[in-house]
């Protein structure tokens, strides 16, 4: 049965969503001034370090010449959006930290290493809020299962549904491969590495998904039940 979000939890979700958005429109500015740089030859200017603003104003042509004045005078207006757009995820995350320090589940996951404030923030907002019956209701709801095909005497998977949450499945896809760089002794990145060792290819990303699947499972039961994945370490106080 679909169980609809309220009002509040749906609003909720708004401040990561935003976010999301914000990163895009920076990375969009960013290029564009890196482009409009590299018809001149420049390619070393970073539109994201503190001192943009300065060494703007000592930018010069590959050549050597000053830079012509109306690529000069759109640099700085796509520059001033960059700060708007910076000081604006500022005061998203701010919001999310503050957010996530008055919610016990998320605080909770940001105490295992690999786990940051937007990853946690995630997780609860998109998935973690909600009431699971089971560990099968919990992978599907991030379109993590397997879809199994049947004809004749063919019998084999098809991969991953995909008909969950896309930002949850994301999210869990990324998290699995920082779980494995920082949780090397725990359970599930032993598992990866007896299962896949040196291969490449589908293999391993095959069983990403399969780690995925197991630690978004393992963390539900984390904030529900305050059972700790197998062998995950908390940070340091």
């Amino acid at each position: 049965m679909v169980q609809p979000p309220s009002p509040e939890e749906e609003d909720r979700k708004r401040l990561t969503r935003e976010r999301e958005e914000l990163l895009a429109e920076r990375v969009r500015l960013v290029n564009r001034i890196k482009g409009l740089l590299f018809g001149q030859g420049i390619r070393d200017y970073q539109p994201l370090r503190r001192d943009r603003w300065q060494r703007l104003e000592a930018l010069a042509t590959g050549d050597g010449r000053p830079l012509p004045a109306r690529l000069e005078a759109e640099l700085r207006r796509t520059l001033k959006r960059v700060d708007v757009v910076c000081g604006q995820i500022e005061e998203v995350e701010r919001a999310r930290d503050t957010m996530a320090a008055a919610t016990a589940p998320t605080a909770a996951l940001t105490q295992l290493k690999g786990i940051g404030p937007e990853t946690a923030a995630r997780l609860w907002v998109e998935a973690l809020y909600r009431s699971f019956a089971n560990r099968r209701q919990v992978a599907a709801y991030a379109g993590l299962t397997p879809t199994p095909w049947q004809s004749g005497d063919s019998d084999r998977e098809q991969g991953i549904g995909k008909s969950g949450n896309p930002r949850l499945r994301t999210t869990m896809i990324e998290l699995a491969w920082l779980w494995l760089r920082h949780q090397p002794g725990s359970a599930l990145s032993r598992w990866f590495r007896e299962r896949v060792g040196d291969r490449r290819g589908r293999a391993r990303m095959t069983a990403i998904v399969a780690v995925a699947r197991k630690l978004l499972i393992a963390l539900w039961r984390y904030v529900t039940q305050g059972l700790l994945p197998d062998g995950a370490e908390l940070k340091a106080a």
